[in-house]
């Protein structure tokens, strides 16, 4: 039995973003789609964003649902209304219920964080991406439209579904130590970590393959080698 990750990009980004760690998942011999959300368009918001998310899914069951930064507030809305058995957030915006995602900053208290402020996107989303990743990265981003990001979340709850989050020890966008603390007030869990910046699906996609896997066969979605049963010590 292998397992079915379902990979959510976040904003002004494509399904492409996690083209690496689908081609990972693909060799390993599990399922992984990585659907474009409409967010270029001013007439879609989260509503519209789990719809794109749920349309590619199709009949798919026993999901691992994975999201990037903003597409944290997708995930959740997703898992109300799929089979989904494990919610991965990885370098995350962490919703609350009702929460509109223009909001999200203030709510957070993300300006009163110590940070570095860099006027370039390579510098601050990029930084430890081979550099023609990168650039064809910058090529394939969309305008976010923001002209439903005042509009409230219709999330209601956390699913009832296992969390994990997985930050990253370099990010210059969310920095670990805001991820942290938001991850703690909001879900009570204490984040995973691994180095490197925003975008670990492009700077490394290896490692972030693992993580993805090693939690899925925790939650024994699938048999992993390492975690095969051992014979019995004589």
């Amino acid at each position: 039995m292998m397992a079915t990750f379902v990979l959510i990009h976040g904003a002004g980004d494509v399904g492409w973003y996690w083209h690496l760690v689908e081609a990972e998942l693909h060799a390993r011999g599990h399922d992984a789609i990585s659907p474009d959300l409409p967010c270029d368009d001013d007439s879609a918001g989260l509503p519209e964003y789990a719809d794109a998310v749920v349309g590619a899914i199709g009949d798919r069951t026993d999901l691992i649902i994975v999201a990037q930064s903003f597409g944290g507030f997708t995930a959740p809305l997703v898992c109300d209304r799929v089979a989904a058995r494990l919610l991965v957030l990885v370098a995350p915006m962490i919703p609350a219920p009702a929460e509109a995602p223009a909001g999200y900053s203030a709510r957070t208290r993300y300006e009163e964080e110590t940070r570095d402020h860099y006027d370039d996107a390579i510098a601050l989303f990029y930084q430890d991406v081979p550099p023609e990743l990168a650039t064809e990265a910058l090529k394939r981003a969309r305008a976010q439209s923001e002209v439903r990001m005042g509009e409230p979340s219709p999330l209601r709850a956390w699913p009832d579904v296992p969390t994990r989050v997985l930050i990253c020890r370099d990010d210059r966008m969310f920095p670990a130590a805001f991820l942290r603390r938001v991850a703690q007030e909001r879900l009570g869990i204490i984040p995973e970590e691994i180095d490197g910046g925003h975008t670990p699906a492009l700077s490394r996609p290896h490692e972030l393959a693992d993580r993805l896997e090693a939690y899925a066969a925790e939650q024994g979605l699938f048999a992993h080698p390492s975690l095969a049963a051992q014979p019995d010590s004589p």
